[in-house]
């Protein structure tokens, strides 16, 4: 396709992975093997939620939220990467690729807080677990789980309206596989200052206070587990957590990798892969870790599966 079309900043080409076309169908058949799979076992865990009577407690309430969010956070952006395979270049008008940074910030936005939520959850009911389904009561939760999804609504607006609001006269080419914050800051011939320092104000403010409220809660659940005297009492406190604690790193590691850096030190390379490990692969594992984990969600699992039907 010959980018001296696209003359005006109407519409952008997205590489994708078309910088490797001797890898196209082994890496379509993952990719699309890594949705499908992310797909399924998220909604499994939401459908085993809902038809087990006995999970419906916040801490489950909780991780079908989640396993929605990851849902949702994949669609945003997979399906027109699978596409890339067979397209030299997809085309995307501004419209659409604005539409996708704020939706796919949305998503990103939400898990943060929800991830919190769930860290709150944990503190509960470790460290005051007599009260634990008086404080956690469905109010309660319905209310933390609104919180994070209107705190998704909102934190994308401010990006979403500086970038459309950017001259791309550099290029038209999107070295990436989605409509990426970083990858539109590096073909833009308008300066990206405002962008740059609302991305380091907001990561500080909202990302990083949701981290040390996460990490508080830890502290605190952790110095309860330690007073416990029975060896299995303080092995099952931990393995009530020890799901949440993983995603957590998962989420965040990759998270800050991206955006907690200045723009100019990005290799587009590495950034694709970064972007790759928490658009596909955080969302695949998540449902793998709480599953593999939970022994009641397990049993749960193997209830409705063995379930006789009429």
């Amino acid at each position: 396709m010959e980018l001296e079309n696209l003359t005006t900043s109407d519409w952008f080409l997205i590489v994708g992975f078309s910088d490797l076309p001797q890898l196209r169908i082994p890496l379509f058949a993952a990719f699309l093997a890594i949705y499908l799979m992310t797909l399924i076992g998220n909604l499994l865990i939401m459908v085993t939620i809902y038809a087990s009577s006995h999970l419906h407690t916040p801490m489950y309430f909780f991780l079908s939220n989640l396993s929605f969010i990851d849902i949702c956070y994949t669609s945003v952006t997979f399906p027109q990467m699978l596409a890339h395979f067979f397209l030299e270049g997809t085309r995307i008008s501004l419209t659409e690729c604005m539409s996708q940074v704020y939706f796919f910030v949305l998503m990103l936005s939400a898990e943060v807080f929800l991830l919190t939520a769930m860290a709150y959850d944990r503190y509960v009911a470790i460290c005051n677990p007599l009260r634990y389904m008086t404080i956690m009561n469905k109010t309660v939760c319905i209310s933390l789980a609104a919180g994070s999804w209107v705190v998704g609504f909102v934190e994308p607006l401010p990006h979403t309206i500086l970038l459309s609001g950017l001259s791309f006269c550099k290029s038209h080419t999107i070295n990436h596989f989605y409509c990426d914050v970083a990858a539109l800051m590096r073909i833009t011939c308008s300066s990206t200052n405002r962008i740059e320092i609302l991305t380091y104000i907001l990561g500080s403010i909202l990302t990083m206070m949701s981290f040390l409220l996460i990490i508080i809660s830890y502290v605190n659940i952790a110095s309860s587990i330690l007073k416990i005297k029975s060896t299995t009492g303080r092995q099952k406190a931990f393995s009530t957590c020890s799901s949440h604690i993983i995603v957590v790193i998962l989420f965040y590691v990759s998270l800050c990798s991206t955006y907690m850096r200045p723009t100019s030190t990005y290799s587009m390379k590495d950034n694709k892969i970064i972007s790759f490990l928490y658009t596909a692969i955080t969302p695949l594992l998540n449902p793998i870790i709480y599953s593999l984990k939970n022994t009641e969600f397990k049993m749960a699992f193997r209830r409705q599966t063995t379930k006789p039907r009429l």
